[in-house]
């Protein structure tokens, strides 16, 4: 299929067509800026535009910093008109530091020098009296991070207050520490089964929230999209949800040379350790994903032809993927409320011109991997390497063929001293397996063997008449699953699975198949 999505400055672009498999994923808008940052379809029109509509005549503006590190903050704004009902509006306020915008969302975002100008997103221009928005944005800065003086709204000075929250404290770690428990469970396997603590079955329901693969090695940011609590509350607010999975890339996380510094290493990592706590202060398990990874590949299915982190890889490059695992292990070891994806999707088997045993092999050991021009770390180095830690964290394996072919799993099941593994699955309607009979004769094999979560299910008709039969197929096996994906990408709902229209959690058509399936769940 070909994925129509918003490119450079709301411009459209296709992706090629590829065999059996959907590019959902595999590369996002990347928002060019020198002096500004604009995004979303129709950002520059936005911004160019002029405004009609009428002056705001009061408004109350709350402003927070949500989450900070050495070099950067996220900062969350919520807007309440006063006024006049108005059908567009446009947030001006400034700085008196060197604050500098990275990346915003819910709002065409720029910046010249120290002041800031927000015009609305397409969806959130109209604000009834007493109405409200929230938009946000991360920032780079150095030296002192004071909360703005004043706000305007349509050229009008806010006449409401304006109220601020405490700045938290930046972190002075330069890497991650190790976490501690949290009100999330605390998960090992038990035979075929996830468990808590006290031995209970766990079964996860949640979503994908990409961005975190992707942001920081296109130079915007570390989050596409919120971070905060205003954001998990809206994804828990569809349903017991109980699982996030966060797609990682390794060359930010390790903080290669050509990542921007201010995304990369000890910012990038505690970035995404204020996010694993938070979720997991509300209870929601963090499954930490590795999903692009160096290496140059330009065979059979090839996503890009780059060597760096920037897009889907066959399997993990051994150089980078080895010291990634050992780090985040190291950071996370101790909190078994985080899961370790260990890779993303393999498929070593179509750079080996479809040879299965051999791809199985190179998954699990990474060698032979032929096609595949760099040295692979296979499933077992993975294993390997986050164990060396101390870490008992519960491990992810992905299957072949983008993680819908489980048919090898158990014939080379790497070794575990732990025995904490769980075999990965994606579900898509455009997979192979795609049918209750594959999935029958396929994955409940697997099943009846070892835990499987379906880290990724979803279609791209806009609808759920996949899921549905997938997830009630699914809820039977007492199996996991998470949908594909938590993300405000404008106008791709129609050739790819997301699953809502604004971080408010207002859902796409698929989106509002998978609310309703989450909250047909015990506890929904």
């Amino acid at each position: 299929m070909k994925l129509r999505r918003p490119g450079v400055f709301g411009c459209v672009r296709s992706l090629p067509d590829g065999p059996r498999r959907a590019a959902h994923h595999r590369v996002r808008p990347v928002v060019t800026a020198v002096t500004s940052v604009a995004l979303g379809c129709g950002g520059l029109a936005a911004i160019a535009a002029t405004q009609t509509a009428s002056a705001a005549t009061g408004c109350t503006v709350s402003y927070s910093v949500t989450s900070q590190w050495n070099t950067g903050f996220t900062a969350a704004i919520t807007i309440t008109n006063l006024g006049s009902p108005v059908t567009a509006w446009t947030l001006q306020y400034g700085y008196t530091g060197n604050q500098q915008l990275a990346q915003g969302w819910s709002g065409n975002w720029t910046q010249s020098g120290e002041n800031v100008t927000v015009t609305n997103a397409s969806w959130n221009g109209s604000l009834a009296t007493n109405g409200s928005t929230s938009i946000g944005a991360n920032f780079s800065y150095s030296g002192s991070n004071a909360t703005p003086a004043s706000f305007t709204l349509n050229g009008t000075t806010c006449n409401g207050s304006v109220s601020s929250t405490p700045t938290p404290t930046p972190t002075p770690t330069p890497t991650p520490t190790p976490t501690g428990p949290s009100t999330a469970p605390q998960l090992h396997v038990s035979g075929n089964k996830l468990v808590d603590a006290s031995g209970s079955q766990v079964v996860l329901h949640g979503m994908d929230r990409s961005g975190t693969e992707y942001a920081c090695v296109q130079g915007n940011g570390i989050f596409d999209g919120p971070n905060d609590q205003a954001s998990i509350t809206a994804m828990k607010s569809w349903g017991p949800v109980n699982a996030v999975r966060v797609p990682l890339n390794e060359a930010c996380w390790n903080g290669e040379s050509y990542v921007n510094s201010a995304y990369a290493g000890a910012n990038y990592q505690q970035a995404i350790e204020a996010y694993v706590n938070l979720l997991n202060a509300n209870g929601i398990v963090a499954i930490l994903d590795l999903h692009w990874t160096d290496g140059t590949y330009t065979g059979n299915s090839s996503g890009c032809s780059s060597a760096e982190a920037t897009c889907q890889k066959p399997m993990p490059d051994a150089a980078e993927a080895v010291p990634f695992w050992t780090s985040v292990a190291s950071a996370f070891k101790g909190n078994d409320a985080v899961i370790f994806d260990l890779f993303n999707e393999p498929y070593a088997s179509r750079a080996d011109n479809n040879d299965s045993a051999e791809g199985w092999q190179c998954w699990e050991t990474g060698s032979p991997c032929t096609g595949i021009s760099y040295p692979v770390a296979g499933m077992q180095q993975m294993i390997n390497a986050v164990r060396s830690t101390g870490a008992s964290n519960v491990l992810m394996l992905g299957g072949e063929e983008y993680s819908n072919d489980l048919t090898g799993w158990l014939q080379y099941e790497p070794t575990d001293p732990d025995h904490n593994l769980v075999a990965s699955w994606h579900s898509y309607n455009f997979n192979t397996c795609s049918t209750q009979s594959c999935w029958t004769s396929q994955v409940a094999p697997v099943i009846a063997q070892v835990p499987v979560v379906a880290g990724e299910i979803g279609e791209n008709d806009c609808a759920g008449t996949y899921i549905d039969p997938l997830t009630s197929w699914l809820n039977s096996q007492n199996t996991s699953y998470l949908a594909w994906t938590w993300d405000d990408w404008s106008g791709a709902c129609a050739s790819g699975p997301v699953l809502i229209t604004d971080y408010n959690g207002d859902a796409t058509a698929y989106g509002a198949a998978y609310k309703a399936i989450l909250q047909a769940l015990p506890g929904g």
